[in-house]
């Protein structure tokens, strides 16, 4: 059998001999691995010093791009992920959750990154905070790329969708990637980088895959590097531990055991959507993957009054779940990973029969087609039911595989405090048509989950379901889950980015931010509207005005519009609103006559102005004012792929006095050239 390869230091490398991975199906060898030889030294130097600046050459947008044609490209070749995720025991829906699942988050990922993310090097974290009075002494916090490596440890089962969320925000973010799979299911890993480094999308050394032990890889981290963990609480917490990350502070990310859960609302009797859609997600949840998620419901809290009968509806729709070869179409659930996992999952039983009693399953015996069920990973489908909710042993011990336990629940509180008993999980559920009694258990059970999904039959057609993570939400959770998110939308980018105070003049900030600062120095040559994105720069700007606002201006803007609001229209009571003192002008019109000033009339690179934002209205504006207004370009961002970017200018209406009547930005689409 052919030995994994890893591939480092810009080179396949593949050692003598190995440990045997076997087929989860039907026991027979189809791999073996091993690090042997591997120099993890070297390898994440050739990251730090290759991957990394390679990367940050890059923008963020440059970066976010490339995912989308990664992404694309992976589209095109996931069938042969398929076909090797048969071996791991995986369906072919089974298959489809992991393969297509990673690659959407390469998708999901490249287009939060363009859309969220400046095209820039360096991402702006809040407002400019001044420092000083005079408006010469400023601060902001900046965020750049960490100049290490994110060395990703991933779990057993999901070979494809564990290695690419790790990735993506880390790519996007600028920082390369070392990937560490799980031995049993590696070949599929080494499938999926090496169609990644076969296609050449992405710069050398952004990525390495390291197939077998780790070795000494962890005496090698730098505090500029990072470490994300998907697998077991204890092998975390070892990790953790470990001296040269405590040492270097070395940035820690867990996703481990995960008792979750989920409610059943006292509402939901049998005969209603909610209950229906209970049922129907545990027994999804329990055989999807053969139950090794780490998002899978372990613990199914119901109404006292509906547990048994919940019991009989979850034994009836588990009878027709067919277990066997994933090669059968009529197959719904496959085998575990290996046997190894099997008897993993066969001792925890033991622990949680003590506390429970046998609804359905039998842990020893299976039916299976087109299989046999000894020399493969073969388990039944097990549903227990723990009569007192208050033994530790389900709040405790978890089976990783397609076991569950129904536990009854005597009111709200009760079920919170059953939710909070797994010490922290990544994802709970409350399936309920009752919006009082879902609001309650969120709130109460929210300190103690990384994610909540409130079940009904509204949102039943769309919910993609209790254990899929979605990468623009959270996938993590407190406590016993790990206390980390491995995504949560521009979050985990963030992760990966080094957060700095920076404190400077206006001008330097703005040199250093590549975005205008108030205070910093203008360009008043040609219109800036006359400018294309080639040509325009940060802070060229344009000061027009003064125009004298009059009280026909008003009368006829209130005429024209309705907008009839007494502050505009009636003295008496504008002079007795203590805000105005006598007749002001409309907001929006003062709005337009800025416009109205800085345009610049004439067909030119300006496309369209297509917003505002940040709009506030500081001082109201009498018969007889007169408004300057002053437009400054604020923030370039060119559009990868068009003929034109955005600009964001700084708009700035001012009174006689140099008072400020309105600050805002205007958002306009700009060409190229």
């Amino acid at each position: 059998m052919a030995v994994l390869r890893s591939y480092v230091s810009g080179r396949w490398q593949r050692p003598d001999d190995g440990t045997p991975l076997h087929d989860a199906v039907t026991g027979a060898e189809v791999a073996r691995i091993s690090s042997a030889g591997v120099d993890m030294a070297a390898a994440l130097d050739h990251g730090r010093r290759v991957g990394g600046p390679a990367l940050r050459e890059l923008t963020f947008h440059q970066r976010a791009a490339l995912l989308k044609v990664l992404a694309s490209h992976l589209m095109e070749r996931k069938d042969e992920l398929y076909a090797l995720s048969a071996h791991t025991g995986a369906t072919r829906r089974d298959a489809q959750v992991d393969v297509d699942g990673g690659i959407g988050v390469l998708f999901a990922y490249s287009g939060k990154g363009r859309r969220e993310l400046p095209n820039a090097k360096v991402c702006l974290d809040g407002p400019v905070e001044p420092l000083g009075k005079g408006g010469t002494f400023v601060g902001r916090h900046i965020a750049t790329p960490l100049r290490g490596v994110a060395v990703q440890i991933n779990a057993f089962n999901f070979p494809v969708w564990g290695p690419l969320e790790k990735l993506a925000p880390a790519f996007v973010a600028g920082v390369p990637s070392l990937v560490k799979p799980a031995s049993q299911t590696a070949y599929v890993t080494e499938k999926l980088i090496e169609l990644i480094i076969d296609s050449a999308i992405l710069p050398e050394g952004s990525l390495q895959l390291l197939s077998g032990g780790a070795g000494d890889l962890l005496d090698h981290l730098t505090p500029q590097d990072l470490v994300s963990f998907t697998g077991s609480a204890s092998t975390a917490r070892r990790l953790r531990a470990h001296d040269t990350i405590v040492r270097h502070s070395v940035r820690f990310n867990a996703e481990a055991d995960s008792l979750n859960c989920s409610i059943l609302g006292p509402d939901a009797s049998p005969g209603t959507a909610e209950f229906d859609l209970f049922v129907k997600q545990l027994v999804t949840e329990m055989t999807v993957k053969a139950g090794q998620k780490c998002t899978a419901i372990r613990r199914a809290i119901v109404p006292a009054a509906l547990l048994h009968t919940v019991a009989e509806a979850t034994a009836e729709r588990l009878s027709t779940v067919t277990i066997g070869n994933p090669a059968n179409p009529d197959v719904r659930m496959g085998a575990l990973a290996s046997l190894e996992q099997r008897e993993e999952v066969r001792r925890s039983l033991k622990s949680l029969l003590a506390a429970g009693t046998l609804v359905f399953g039998d842990p020893e015996r299976v039916e299976v087609v087109d299989a046999d069920p000894e020399r493969g990973a073969f388990l039944s489908p097990v549903l227990l039911c723990a009569e007192d909710p208050d033994r530790a042993e389900p709040h405790e011990v978890e089976a990783f595989g397609p076991v569950s336990t129904l536990m009854p629940y005597t009111s709200t509180e009760h079920a919170v405090d059953l939710a909070a008993r797994g010490q922290g999980s990544l994802v709970g559920s409350v399936v309920t048509g009752d919006a009082d009694f879902a609001r309650d258990v969120v709130l109460g059970a929210a300190p103690w989950h990384g994610r909540l999904l409130v079940l009904d039959a509204d949102d039943a057609k769309e919910s993609t379901g209790h254990g899929s993570p979605l990468p623009a939400l959270v996938h993590g959770g407190p406590g016993r889950a790990g206390g980390g998110e491995e995504q949560g939308g521009i979050r985990a980018v963030l992760h990966h980015l080094q957060r700095t105070a920076v404190q400077a003049s206006p001008k330097v900030l703005a040199a250093v931010t590549g975005e205008w600062v108030a205070g910093a120095p203008r360009d008043l040559g040609t219109h800036p509207f006359r400018k294309s994105l080639a040509d325009l720069r940060v802070g060229d700007s344009v000061v027009a005005g003064p125009r004298v606002v009059t009280q026909a201006d008003i009368d006829h803007f209130a005429e024209f519009t309705g907008d009839t609001f007494y502050a505009h229209t009636d003295p008496e009571a504008a002079a007795a609103n203590e805000f105005f003192g006598g007749i002001v002008a409309h907001g929006y019109l003062v709005l337009s006559f800025a416009a109205g000033l800085f345009v610049s009339p004439e067909p030119g690179p300006v496309l369209a102005n297509y917003g505002l934002e940040n709009l506030r209205f500081l001082a109201p504006v009498y018969p007889g004012d007169e408004l300057t207004a002053t437009l400054t370009a604020k923030r370039i961002t060119p559009r990868e792929n068009a003929e034109y970017g955005e600009v964001r200018w700084d708009a700035d209406v001012t009174k006689q006095d140099g008072t400020s009547a309105a600050k805002y930005d205007v958002l306009t689409l700009v060409a190229k050239s």
